[in-house]
């Protein structure tokens, strides 16, 4: 997706969002920290990039890939935009009809009439194999 003649791009992110660069052949990536690095343009390069916590509102975040020519000219921007939705499975842990987001039994599981934590049922028939 880089433009013609770039032959090297810098990454900018806004605080809520986390960025790693991942290069062919190397087991670990490597962070963007703030503005100003500059990595080859290598086939086989991937920008990594995630949101650890909810959006206040929609497009908070966002990512901006600068591409460069050789001799460090810039030659052109690609942004996206992020909102992180917050994920969450809340349990009746306490067994008494009520689903509490910190409940403190959610993290162990008893059995009987006053046990706690989660009853989970899973089909796991072949009606759809």
């Amino acid at each position: 997706a880089a433009p013609a003649g770039a032959v090297a791009f810098g990454v900018k992110h806004t605080e809520g969002v986390s960025v790693d660069v991942l290069f062919r052949g190397r087991a670990e990536p490597e962070e963007v920290t703030g503005a100003g690095t500059r990595w080859p343009l290598d086939e086989g390069t991937v920008l990594r990039f995630g949101m650890s916590q909810a959006s206040s509102e929609v497009n908070d975040n966002k990512v901006t890939v600068s591409f460069f020519a050789e001799g460090g000219k810039p030659i052109n921007q690609a942004g996206v935009f992020l909102t992180g939705v917050g994920i969450s499975l809340d349990v009746d842990a306490d067994r008494d009809g009520v689903v509490e987001k910190n409940s403190p039994n959610k993290a162990s599981w008893a059995w009987g009439a006053e046990g706690h934590g989660a009853i989970l049922l899973v089909s796991c028939n072949k009606e759809f194999p």
